[in-house]
């Protein structure tokens, strides 16, 4: 059963609400950690390095090392003032590069070095070492980076997801057209169909089949390179938008503040060029002002609330605790359709002519780059201090 936005009901009414009223010693115990704690910003290690793995196996998600964004967060807490700041790869020395650092903290930005399931390694290590980090949780991670995972949460959450069927090798017939589950899942329709990795990035690997026929073609192209499950979608022939979400402290104009409910932000059009049916990687074309553009509070106003109200259903029906960007496409009725989660968006820092889909809506805000990594490491040190205590205890002994 397919549930509209509009019906879907919302409390921003927080169950256990975090630390209400504790802004501005929230914002000194920041201030404190940062002339203290040292910091481990964590990047993608490369199985190619010496030493980075005991031995090199397949990558089912695309690799990448987001060393460059890495490096700009770190920036960005230079200036924020945070004075110790180590940068380091996520590899199979990760546990003694962070001993060695002595680290209080690490950021996650790491898409992980191999194999499945690779988002959710760096995180399940360090909670089997025992040091606090700004990212999810290993378990969240998985499911927001597993796009069948993730669309079946959304069917048990009644979010609106386009309708899917999970090709898994040694299960599934080689032509999964042939399959009553594809029939199944589809009903009586015949295409066109997106058929994608079903962990992956930056739109690699994505493919556009216009009819059943030319489905099992796609499906083992992707597998060829990913040797994992491969996901079969309707294609939504409507626009295309991105919106993030994340935790509800955030940080403008030299203050914390705390929302009654998740920020929602960076609400976005993406634009497609003449006959581009799905959104071309940004490592073949960087993103800009011609490729998306945020949305006009007044013009569209009614998009922009059925974003919001996916983007906060998804955050409370998941209970995520930092930040994402939803990709969300329409269909030629304007129904929109949540496509899937990114749990690590892009945050580069804008530049001349480029920027990060997450970014291009923060000057309406009022709130620079800054202030948005400032926002989710005050959320989540939030979270730490509030709901996480038993894991902050290298927090703890900082303040």
């Amino acid at each position: 059963m397919r549930v509209s936005p509009s019906e879907i009901q919302i409390s921003d009414t927080l169950a256990t609400p975090r630390r209400q009223g504790r802004e501005t010693e929230l914002l000194g115990q920041i201030e404190k950690m940062f002339r203290r704690m040292r910091l481990a910003m964590i990047h993608g290690g490369d199985k190619l390095a010496q030493g980075a793995v005991i031995e090199k196996t397949t990558n089912s998600r695309s690799w990448k090392s987001y060393e460059a964004v890495t490096l700009d967060i770190a920036a960005a807490m230079r200036r924020l003032g945070c004075r110790y700041i180590d940068v380091m790869p996520d590899d199979m020395h990760l546990g003694e590069s962070l001993k060695a650092a002595q680290s209080h903290i690490a950021w996650l930005n790491s898409g992980g070095v191999q194999g499945l399931s690779s988002v959710l390694h760096a995180p399940a290590m360090l909670e089997m070492f025992g040091v606090p980090y700004v990212g999810h949780e290993p378990m969240t991670a998985g499911i927001l980076d597993n796009k069948h995972v993730f669309k079946r949460q959304l069917r048990a959450a009644g979010i609106p997801t386009a309708d899917f069927y999970i090709w898994q090798p040694g299960l599934s017939l080689p032509d999964p057209t042939k399959d009553q589950e594809f029939t199944a899942a589809f009903a009586h329709f015949t295409g066109p169909f997106i058929v994608k990795p079903v962990s992956g990035r930056a739109s690699l690997h994505v493919h556009y089949v216009a009819e059943l026929k030319d489905i099992a073609g796609a499906v083992r192209e992707i597998y060829e390179v990913t040797r994992n499950n491969v996901l079969i979608e309707r294609y939504l022939g409507g626009a295309e938008y991105c919106v993030a979400v994340a935790g509800p402290v955030i940080f403008r104009n030299g203050h914390i503040e705390r929302l009654d409910g998740p920020f929602v932000f960076s609400g976005l059009e993406r634009r497609l060029d003449a006959g581009e049916k799905i959104f071309t990687s940004m490592d073949v074309k960087p993103i800009n002002g011609d490729r998306a553009f945020a949305l006009d509070p007044v013009a569209d106003a009614d998009v922009l609330l059925k974003l919001d109200t996916i983007a906060r259903q998804v955050f409370y029906a998941l209970g995520l605790e930092t930040l994402v960007r939803l990709d969300v496409r329409a269909d030629l009725n304007g129904d929109l359709y949540v496509l899937e989660a990114n749990p690590k968006p892009d945050l580069k820092a804008p530049g001349a002519g480029v920027t990060s889909l997450v970014c291009i809506g923060l000057p309406q805000l009022g709130m620079t780059y800054d202030d948005l990594i400032f926002s989710v490491f005050a959320d989540r040190i939030d979270v730490l201090l509030s709901e996480r205590r038993g894991s902050a205890d290298r927090i703890l002994r900082l303040l």
